[in-house]
């Protein structure tokens, strides 16, 4: 059981106690959606490891008054999260879109990033425009559970079509390539079988372009596997962070 201490004004403090073992995992959802795509996840992980997982701005339950935030801005948003939290060292577990912004925030602040898991990382630069990931989606959809497309769509009519097709926009200029030779911590890197948006090439790429990387591929699954499995995918986690991670 971890505690946490957090600064307070006028010289006060507050702090609570966490349940499970360390270090704590930060799960980053995917692009237009939300923190909602991890509860099956997050329930696996209950009673046995810390789990936190976070609506980025704009999205669920988090608000942004300035409007769509860049790669860059939601990234820099994280680093503030992790600081206001007072979590100190965690393990960044980034799904699809998220893998992004973990890799932004582990070359960034790698002193509070223990580990890295990157499941389903995005993009590859072959689906950098709206007609090859659209190709790519149809392509996958039929290798996931009919629940998440309900579960997406709502997200997205949360956030709004013009804070979604920005966010995917912004999905494609980044490049995330050119972050991961920097990124020091483990990192493990999951994906489907069948994950149609992230080719077996390029999660080998990813995999090669990490210093400390392992890749993993999930038998008859698609895009989110976190999602179709989270039992299975939870286990996984576990033993990576028990066997590779400090």
């Amino acid at each position: 059981m971890d505690e946490v201490v957090v600064d307070l004004p006028q010289g006060r403090t507050v702090a609570w106690r966490v349940p499970g073992a360390e270090p704590p995992i930060v799960c980053l959802h995917g692009a237009g959606v939300s923190s909602r795509e991890n509860l099956p996840m997050l329930r696996e992980f209950a009673g046995s490891r810390q789990a936190w997982s976070v609506d980025l701005p704009g999205f669920g339950a988090s608000t942004s008054r300035s409007g769509v935030l860049g790669t860059a801005e939601l990234g820099e948003s994280l680093v503030c999260w992790l600081e206001a939290t007072g979590l100190a060292r965690v393990l960044l577990l980034g799904c699809s879109f998220g893998c992004q912004l973990a890799t932004l925030v582990a070359s960034r602040v790698p002193d509070r990033v223990a580990g890295l898991v990157l499941m389903g990382p995005t993009t590859d630069p072959a689906a950098r425009s709206w007609p090859a990931h659209l190709g790519r989606w149809l392509r996958n959809s039929v290798h996931e559970p009919r629940q998440l497309d309900t579960l997406v769509l709502r997200d997205y009519r949360d956030a709004g079509a013009r804070r979604v097709v920005m966010t995917f926009a912004e999905c494609f200029d980044d490049r995330v390539e050119d972050r991961l030779p920097h990124v020091s911590a483990p990192t493990l890197v999951v994906r489907g079988e069948r994950d149609a948006m992230v080719p077996r090439p390029w999660a080998e790429e990813v995999t090669r372009l990490l210093p400390r990387g392992r890749l993993v591929t999930c038998a008859g699954l698609g895009h989110m596997v976190p999602f179709a499995d989270p039992a299975g995918f939870a286990a996984l986690v576990d033993r990576f962070v028990t066997e590779e991670v400090s």
